[in-house]
């Protein structure tokens, strides 16, 4: 439970989720990912926060979709969900075994990459369907992992998908892994904090109402909103980078 961090830390832990919920129905995908690297210093153990984060996109990809499952590119989901699920389930169990600083390493690793690019205003993107392969497979093994591998699929999708059918898509997808996720936690025997999702559930659904209105002018803004974020999300990184090596020695 939150009776673990003082008042202060508290109101951080509510304004973050508000931050997640806001970038996760704002953009369609990254709430994790911006959202996770920042959790950590409160308490530096992923596999807490993910279970959390987790309940919360579940919830909220749920409510957005129900009634909009009509406007989703199955065809692609599918295709692409052969290659994702499988490397998702990998990621999952790499969560539950690997050591907790190389999990903060690899996350705050991929940040700091999602950063660099965002700030140089670069795109991943492939002309060639083995590499478009490749950035799904590795996408769901760092979703798998860390829920953070976002970026990587949504740079495939952007260009198979249209953009009308994008961002319902997209929470199908997040839904389905995350479902997988939780699936894999229950069988481990991981705890999974649902009272802590269910407290912070409040302050999370006004960063997605918030995010829903924004929608339409972030996506106006796609660019430079990324830049300031991916400036920030750049410090966050390397100051978590720096953390992890530091208590090391």
């Amino acid at each position: 439970m939150l009776s673990q961090f003082s008042t202060e830390q508290i109101i951080i832990i509510g304004l973050l989720f508000v931050w997640a919920g806001f970038v996760r129905s704002g953009l369609g995908f990254g709430g994790a990912a911006l959202g996770l690297p920042l959790l950590l210093f409160l308490d530096n153990r992923p596999i807490y926060w993910l279970p959390i984060i987790g309940t919360h996109l579940l919830f909220f990809s749920g409510l957005t979709l129900r009634t909009r499952l009509h406007d989703v590119d199955w065809r692609y989901l599918r295709k692409s969900g052969a290659l994702i699920v499988p490397a998702a389930v990998v990621g999952v169990f790499g969560l539950v075994s690997l050591p907790n600083d190389w999990l903060l390493i690899f996350i705050y690793g991929i940040a700091l990459f999602y950063a660099f690019i965002w700030v140089m205003n670069l795109a991943i993107h492939s002309h060639h369907n083995w590499v478009d392969n490749l950035l799904l497979i590795f996408g769901g093994y760092v979703a798998g992992t860390s829920l953070t591998g976002a970026p990587l699929m949504v740079a495939v999708y952007m260009r198979n998908v249209s953009r009308r059918q994008l961002r319902n898509t997209l929470f199908v997808l997040w839904f389905i892994l995350v479902s997988i996720k939780m699936a894999t936690f229950t069988l481990l025997g991981v705890q999974l904090n649902l009272l802590t999702a269910l407290v912070l559930l409040p302050v999370a659904a006004i960063g997605h109402v918030l995010g829903l209105k924004a929608h339409d002018k972030i996506m106006e803004n796609d660019q430079q909103f990324k830049r300031v974020v991916g400036g920030v999300l750049m410090l966050i990184s390397v100051l978590g980078l720096a953390k992890v090596f530091l208590s090391g020695h």
